[in-house]
């Protein structure tokens, strides 16, 4: 029998093809990953392609439960070029921060093996938050954190060093991969490899702390943080001496009040960094205005309450936006839901649920609020300024998910309608 050289050569090519190609399975993963809020912030980067900051940071994990972004990445061999959809609608992939996170991955699963199943197939991308975007609820560090667990599950790298990769798409996302609190260590060598995110402490290191996320506006914000930081770093001699002298002071003031459970400390450190971060941004040139009126209202409120009160009870932060967040503790968080849905009621012939998340319901202002309290606030009603209330806490980093209810692309490759 004579047997054709070119059917032989065809055959040794498809023999040494990963099996993935040959079978044209399609290989999936699904996650969801944490938002985080920062109560001491990142502002600024020292150098912008690698995300490095120019101060450290540290930030509560918020309970995936409320929310979270949650994706889906598949290769398959069908696929013959990358895509991206988020939020249902299909997006431009050649944006750098995500070739980058991409490429970084790759590599990581080459180093790994160099002969990995998944090798130089292409990747369909689909992530969804349950949480308005880019409104300053940390929506890009939820979403990179989200991408990095899901392609690292998917290119079986899970169990390497991965906040070096979430950092270069989004620079706090390397705090969203780990639950509880969680320090951003801006690092000094010039290729980034000592900036990392690690924990300060577990969920379960402070149960009784909880948060209130008060959505004064779901709408995207008009000075993005990536040009806002780029415009603070050119312009502001403050921010040199936060960066240098104030923030590691704080740094470790705010982990020694998390080791010890030490509220007042704690609430003490957020405010003042929150207040410190914003006017950094008014020093800015042009100045930055993050907050507006409302935001300004609740920290009038949550100031006089806590001078009533005669401790901190509540910690008001705002990111780069103008949603507040309050930390606060489980034992104070019916008085001060009752307070904040008071003063910031929602709006007249509202239709969406006002209070969400843990509680449904703002308890009675009169029953539940102390004299000293009722005596001591004294604003102005700014009824529909707050559109809603979510009441959630601390919780775990990035969850691997196994329902295919949740998935987001189907067993075939294709995205879900």
């Amino acid at each position: 029998m004579i047997i054709n050289q070119g059917y032989l050569t065809w055959i040794a090519g498809i023999m040494s093809e990963p099996t993935a190609k040959r079978s044209k399975e399609v290989f999936r993963a699904t996650t969801t990953a944490p938002v985080n809020i920062a109560v001491i912030k990142y502002w600024g980067k020292r150098d912008t392609k690698l995300l490095l900051p120019t101060n450290s940071s540290l930030s509560g994990t918020l309970d995936q439960a409320e929310l979270h972004a949650r994706t889906t990445v598949a290769a398959s061999a069908d696929y013959d070029q990358d895509e991206i959809w988020l939020n249902g609608v299909q997006e431009d992939i050649s944006n750098q921060r995500l070739q980058n996170v991409l490429a970084a991955i790759r590599a990581r699963a080459e180093e790994k093996d160099p002969n990995h199943p998944l090798k130089g197939l292409c990747v369909k991308i689909a992530s969804v938050n349950n949480f308005p975007t880019a409104a300053g609820l940390a929506s890009s560090a939820a979403g990179y954190a989200c991408l990095v667990s899901t392609l690292a599950q998917l290119f079986k790298v899970q169990d390497t060093e991965l906040t070096s990769i979430a950092r270069v798409g989004s620079g706090s996302s390397c705090r969203s991969l780990h639950g509880g609190f969680v320090r951003w260590t801006m690092g000094t060598e010039a290729d980034g490899s000592d900036s990392l995110g690690s924990q300060v402490a577990p969920e379960s290191h402070w149960p009784e702390m909880q948060v209130l996320v008060l959505v004064v506006n779901a709408g995207k914000k008009g000075v993005s943080s990536t040009s806002g930081m780029q415009a603070t770093v050119k312009t502001s001699p403050f921010l040199k001496h936060r960066a240098e002298v104030v923030v590691p002071e704080r740094m470790a003031a705010m982990e020694k009040a998390i080791q010890d459970r030490d509220f007042h400390a704690f609430g003490k450190i957020t405010m003042q960094d929150s207040n410190q971060f914003h006017a950094t941004c008014l020093d800015t040139y042009p100045p930055i205005f993050y907050l507006n009126d409302v935001s300004r209202a609740i920290i009038q409120v949550l100031t006089q309450y806590n001078a009533a009160a005669g401790e901190i009870k509540a910690a008001y932060t705002y990111d780069a936006g103008p949603n507040a967040v309050i930390y606060c503790l489980k034992k104070d968080v019916q008085e001060i839901l009752a307070l904040v849905a008071h003063f910031f009621p929602a709006a007249e012939g509202a239709s969406e649920e006002f209070i969400r998340g843990r509680s449904t319901v703002a308890p009675a202002y009169e029953t539940t609020v102390s004299q000293a309290v009722k005596d001591g606030v004294k604003a102005n009603i700014v009824q529909g300024g707050v559109h809603y209330i979510l009441h959630t806490g601390i919780g775990p980093g990035p969850q691997v998910i196994e329902d295919e209810d949740l998935f987001l692309i189907d067993a075939e490759g294709a995205i879900k309608s």
